[in-house]
């Protein structure tokens, strides 16, 4: 799937379920691959490199989770995987130490 990034700014997200979850506000490019990594539910312009690492953690989705972009975003989650979008840090350190692992930038 092909979307201009400018209009994913703004766009409601929603799991597959029906839950609101919020509205994207910033997304974090691999810029060496060219692919969207997360899509933010809180700003993370202004943030410490502490409270980045926090939104990173607690208010993001993955973008591989995307089921669907129209008028909104959907997403899901993996088949036997723990949900990816949350608003409370992971359950288990694999899965933090996963979502930290790429965040050099914030560095």
């Amino acid at each position: 799937m092909s979307i201009r990034l400018s209009k994913l700014y703004g766009m409601d997200i929603f799991s597959d379920g029906g839950r609101y979850m919020g509205k994207v506000y910033d997304i974090i490019v691999d810029v060496e691959k060219g692919e969207v990594v997360r899509l933010t539910l809180e700003s993370i312009h202004a943030a410490s490199r502490e409270e980045a690492q926090r939104i990173i953690k607690e208010k993001t989705v993955l973008y591989k989770n995307v089921r669907s972009l129209e008028d909104v975003i959907v997403v899901s989650k993996a088949v036997g995987a723990q949900v990816q979008y949350s608003y409370a840090p992971s359950s288990t350190s694999t899965r933090e130490d996963e979502s930290t692992s790429n965040l050099s930038f914030l560095k």
